[in-house]
């Protein structure tokens, strides 16, 4: 695959996905530019990462990501249909697998999100696994996340993660996050305290192995939402999906997400743009060690 990349190391990888499809879209400028200042502060350079008339690249600039913005409909790509949608020259918002894919490609070894996806509730009934997990198998990117999002079922996203042999790591914390949580019941497989340590690791495993890490770095303590307060929220939100249909595949985590954004009086929405911006700063430090590490 092509990439057109713009950045030069130290550099963070960023999604589209989450601006054009997980905050209103008259708050996605701001929180390009909030992310970006975030990554700089952290000593690197942001890379907007996304897919514009066919062509995929690794560093946005602000007048392709008003075209994206502007356009009546942008489908996500994950690593399944990224081909199709380059092929028909068709724009698209990178989930966390295809930025991992995009990063990789153009040799960008950080990125920093939100949550991951993962296995979703009800998987022995219906499996429905989100494909970034396998993306950690084949992309050889360090992704800072606040670990997958908490709707989906922590316990067996973290097995699954095991399963595949992707290196769980937390950054400052013993356990894996739940996205509006600090804590779930699942451990990591290593602590790091400290980011030149962290960055030590992440160089050496990267090149080793060629495949993904997790840097799981949780909710800022002061923006954790209460666990009971969340899961009424998230009980309502499911109900009111459910309801009108339901949402499957793609659009099954869009769907919830806004309800909860809606039923919580923006709580869910502040709480989110809170650990990405966070995540944000520890990638722009762990790519800058890493750089200086080279």
């Amino acid at each position: 695959m092509k990439v057109a990349s713009r950045v030069i190391a130290p550099v963070v990888a960023l999604e589209t996905t989450l601006l054009l499809h997980g905050v209103p879209k008259e708050a996605s400028l701001q929180m390009a530019r909030d992310l970006a200042s975030d990554v700089m502060a952290g000593g690197a350079k942001p890379a907007l990462v996304g897919v514009v008339a066919g062509e995929a690249i690794a560093g946005l600039r602000d007048d392709e990501l008003d075209v994206l913005l502007a356009a009546a409909k942008v489908p996500k790509a994950n690593t399944s249909n990224l081909g199709v949608l380059l092929a028909r020259h068709s724009h698209a918002a990178t989930t966390v697998s295809t930025t991992m894919e995009i990063a990789a490609a153009a040799g960008i070894r950080v990125f920093a999100t939100g949550g991951l996806g993962g296995v979703h509730q009800g998987w022995t009934q219906h499996l429905d696994v989100s494909a970034d997990l396998m993306a950690f198998t084949r992309f050889p990117v360090a992704v800072v996340t606040s670990g997958c999002k908490s709707i989906l079922d922590v316990i067996a996203t973290r097995e699954l993660l095991e399963t595949l042999g992707v290196p769980v790591v937390g950054f400052r914390t013993d356990r894996f996050p739940a996205f509006y949580q600090r804590e779930s019941a699942a451990g990591v497989d290593a602590r790091f305290d400290d980011i030149d340590e962290l960055a030590r690791f992440v160089s050496l495993e990267l090149a080793r192995t060629g495949r993904g890490v997790v840097v799981a770095n949780p909710i800022p303590v002061a923006d954790e939402l209460p666990a009971a307060e969340f899961a009424g929220w998230l009980a309502a939100a499911q109900k009111v999906v459910s309801n009108a249909g339901g949402a499957g595949g793609r659009d099954a985590t869009p769907a919830v997400l806004g309800q909860l954004h809606a039923l919580s009086g923006g709580a869910t929405l502040r709480a989110n743009v809170a650990l990405v911006r966070n995540n944000a700063r520890v990638a722009g430090q762990l790519a800058a060690a890493m750089h200086r590490l080279a």
